[in-house]
């Protein structure tokens, strides 16, 4: 009991009202002393967009400070023909494990809970080790993990594999590694931000160090950021500062978790298991080594390379209607937000989405659908 009450307390420390009314104060002093309007930065991350939607941090935000999603949803960009070979093969008769948020996913003609419902067996996990004892459970069956997520999620599958699977155990991986959508984020004119939030998750594994090529090359600053609402609002006074300065460098705000070079161990097993390669990120754009996909040496746990895979016909499938009126696309990539889209809240709904944003609980539309509709709590009556 005493270690639940001490955690409690810990956690109340860094979600103090009076400290984060003087830290919105401090935001709306350094937006003011940059002298320009609208300063705009962007988090890459959807648990931030969730502890801003869920705190009404927005509220405390000054109007001048515009605070973006990227592409930080594994699911949201995860491509329709990455969907397309996860629905293939579990009509082919494989059973398919997956995270819960992959099921509704559309692909180009039918999701995961489409194909459960013709049919296919699909099972939802909340881990590589639990896909693995179904696959102990049923040898007589090819069990694939349809694996998702970013470079955090991504070691504990390497970690997973380098263990030892069963022979009827394999993976077909949809992982992505989110420092090369930074760079493309940073290239696109119509974003202009000024500097961005790094998650402190992902950071953990990498290190802070590994934003600091970024930062060389674009010029622009990066602050790791925990998930508490303190963390958040901290981070972004450190993030301004450095703005209003015209200082492009790395801080590390988060430092309870994240290290400079981080986890040693875990990138060891990262890059043991997987190979950065591009791939296309769902209504974003090529991404240079976005993808991460299993090494050569793995081949036999890769199901890309253990089956033929036929989803020729579903590519070749034109999306519906409703589909090509989805701007899924420009809300990761910070152009647009979900309440400018046509479809948010209508035929859009987490029930039934049209886009991937509304299907992930780390979605932008399903994060703001979530909590209202209007994370701006000031503009509430």
């Amino acid at each position: 009991m005493t270690d639940t009450i001490g955690e409690q307390l810990e956690q109340l420390k860094f979600r103090d009202p009076a400290r984060a009314r003087a830290l919105a104060e401090a935001l709306a002093r350094e937006v003011k002393s940059i002298g320009r309007a609208p300063v705009s930065v962007m988090h890459v991350c959807g648990s931030h967009e969730q502890a801003i939607a869920r705190f009404g941090l927005r509220a405390l935000f000054p109007r001048d400070l515009h605070v973006i999603m990227g592409p930080g949803c594994p699911v949201c960009v995860t491509d329709m023909p990455e969907v397309d070979e996860a629905v293939a093969l579990a009509m082919a008769g494989h059973r398919i494990a997956t995270y819960g948020d992959m099921m509704k996913v559309p692909g180009s003609v039918k999701s995961l809970a489409d194909a459960q419902g013709e049919g296919g067996t699909i099972d939802v996990v909340y881990g590589m080790r639990q896909a693995v004892d179904l696959a102990t459970a049923h040898p007589d069956q090819e069990v694939v993990f349809f694996a998702s997520g970013f470079e955090t999620t991504a070691v504990t599958t390497a970690a997973v594999l380098m263990s030892g699977v069963p022979k009827n155990f394999s993976v077909l991986s949809a992982h992505k590694y989110i420092p090369p959508a930074m760079e493309i984020v940073a290239q696109m004119p119509d974003t202009r931000i000024e500097g961005f939030l790094a998650a402190g998750h992902a950071a953990a594994i990498t290190g802070a160090v590994v934003f600091e090529p970024f930062v060389k090359k674009h010029k622009v600053p990066v602050v790791v950021a925990g998930f508490e609402p303190l963390d958040v609002l901290a981070a972004l006074v450190k993030l301004l500062e450095l703005v209003k300065d015209g200082r492009a460098e790395v801080a590390n705000m988060y430092p309870r978790v994240v290290t400079h070079q981080g986890n040693k161990h875990a990138q060891e097993k990262l890059w043991t298991v997987f190979k950065p390669v591009g791939g296309r990120w769902r209504g974003i754009a090529d991404i240079p080594d976005g993808n991460l996909r299993l090494r050569d040496e793995w081949a036999h746990v890769d199901a890309r390379k253990r089956f033929r895979i036929d989803f020729s016909q579903l590519w070749d499938h034109a999306p519906s209607g409703l589909a090509q009126r989805c701007i899924c696309g420009d809300i990761m990539a910070g152009v647009r937000q979900p309440s400018d889209c046509e479809l948010f809240g209508k035929e859009c709904l987490p029930e039934s989405p049209v886009g991937a944003c509304m299907v992930s609980s780390e979605g932008s539309c399903r994060i703001w659908h979530t909590y209202g509709g209007v994370p701006d709590l000031r503009e509430v009556g």
